[in-house]
């Protein structure tokens, strides 16, 4: 006679429809989404007003970096540029000139205003300044004159 055999059965269970498909609920994905903007909002936020200082630090270089062209220029050529374009083209009367020394591109300021420049300047010979992010003469903050030194 045969003995009886040992079979390991398992068990499956059929999992019911509705539990299979079941996704997230609508008022999940709101949250979820409210929380993302909010995060988003918060971030963006901490950036753009970080964007504001980073802009004049940069005009403060900027406005060194030019001052520094423009004495360059003055050292070549014995005299001061009229206008700043002097400093990418050469003027026809200028001896010794060997530039360019600046990108016509680079003299703006972050904001996209040129540099305001005047020979003779107020207490020097020459005055170089950044209007600030009103594009206006004055202001405080970001709004102030960027004056090179």
């Amino acid at each position: 006679m045969n003995a009886p055999r040992s079979f390991s059965k398992r068990s499956f269970k059929p999992v019911p429809a509705r539990a299979a498909q079941r996704g997230f609920s609508l008022i999940e994905i709101i949250i979820v989404v409210v929380l993302i903007g909010g995060i988003v909002a918060f971030a963006a936020s901490k950036i753009m007003g970080g964007r504001d200082s980073a802009n004049v630090k940069l005009a403060k270089s900027q406005v060194q970096t030019v001052a520094q062209k423009i004495e360059q220029f003055q050292m070549d050529t014995g005299r001061l540029p009229a206008t700043l374009d002097e400093l990418v083209t050469a003027p026809g009367d200028a001896t010794g000139w060997l530039g360019p020394y600046y990108k016509a591109s680079d003299l703006k300021d972050p904001w996209g205003t040129p540099f305001e420049y005047r020979t003779p300047g107020a207490n020097r010979d020459f005055d170089l300044m950044s209007f600030g992010a009103d594009k206006k003469a004055g202001g405080t903050s970001v709004d102030a004159d960027i004056v090179f030194e």
